[in-house]
């Protein structure tokens, strides 16, 4: 399959790395999704839509900048995404960019978990509480600072 995006031009997508969204994502039209990188590494992924080309969010995994970070998903949640353990959940947040590092954020409170075997995705507010939409990304730790890990979820393709 083949999308064309407004940001990265054609993505080839193979079907096994299309999740899910029954839900879809909060405020977002579209239902599928896929995550795509710019470089095999990088800390930075983007949740494509694939039903619109225009449609793109910054995502990256939350203990890359926040060790102690803690996300609680609750049973109605894992229900829907058919989820057996937490060992079954990989973990992204949405990242709000801004044309200074300093001012970057990140929404800790509505996590994306994926459960990757099952190609579902949901956007969950998270039940451990006390966190916000808009933290800032780079609080605890600098850019220079985060190693990339894998996302633990097929990345789509690597658009560059």
């Amino acid at each position: 399959m083949h999308i064309e995006s407004t940001r990265f031009g054609t993505i080839e997508l193979s079907d096994d790395a299309v999740l899910e969204f029954r839900d879809g994502l909060i405020g977002l039209p579209g239902k599928r999704w896929a995550l795509i990188a710019q470089s095999d590494d990088t800390p930075f992924y983007w949740l494509h839509s694939v039903d619109d080309p225009s449609l793109a969010l910054p995502v990256t995994s939350p203990w890359l900048f926040f060790p102690d970070y803690e996300a609680r998903v609750a049973d109605d949640d894992a229900a829907a995404l058919e989820l057996d353990g937490p060992e079954e959940a990989s973990i992204f947040c949405v990242v709000r960019a801004a044309s200074r590092l300093e001012d970057f954020t990140v929404n800790l409170l509505a996590p994306v978990v994926i459960h990757a075997a099952k190609r579902l995705g949901r956007q969950v507010i998270n039940e451990a509480g006390g966190y916000s939409v808009r933290a800032p990304l780079f609080a605890e730790v600098e850019l220079q600072q985060v190693e990339p890990a894998s996302p633990g979820v097929p990345v789509a393709a690597w658009a560059g």
